[in-house]
């Protein structure tokens, strides 16, 4: 299975947020269905808000998931590693 750590675009127009999710990248559309949510990004507060679960992204990291650039942005940022 190929695993995709990105974002899923929620709220109305002009007021995006978005939830971190891990994604099948074969078998899910962008907002479609994930496989586990790790998180959310909400860029229209000032400062932008981000909360993610550092033990959940770090498991899906060791089993070999790839990231999508934001994401991997917003990783580095909160010091996560593998």
């Amino acid at each position: 299975m190929a695993i995709v750590l990105r974002m899923k675009r929620m709220g109305k127009n002009k007021y995006a947020f978005f939830r971190i999710v891990a994604a099948d990248s074969r078998r899910s559309v962008k907002g479609g269905k994930y496989i586990e949510e790790l998180g959310y990004y909400n860029p229209t507060t000032n400062p932008a808000t981000v909360k993610l679960d550092k033990e959940k992204v770090q498991k899906w990291l060791k089993r070999g998931a790839q990231v999508s650039l934001t994401m991997k942005s917003i990783i580095k940022k909160m010091d996560i590693k593998k």
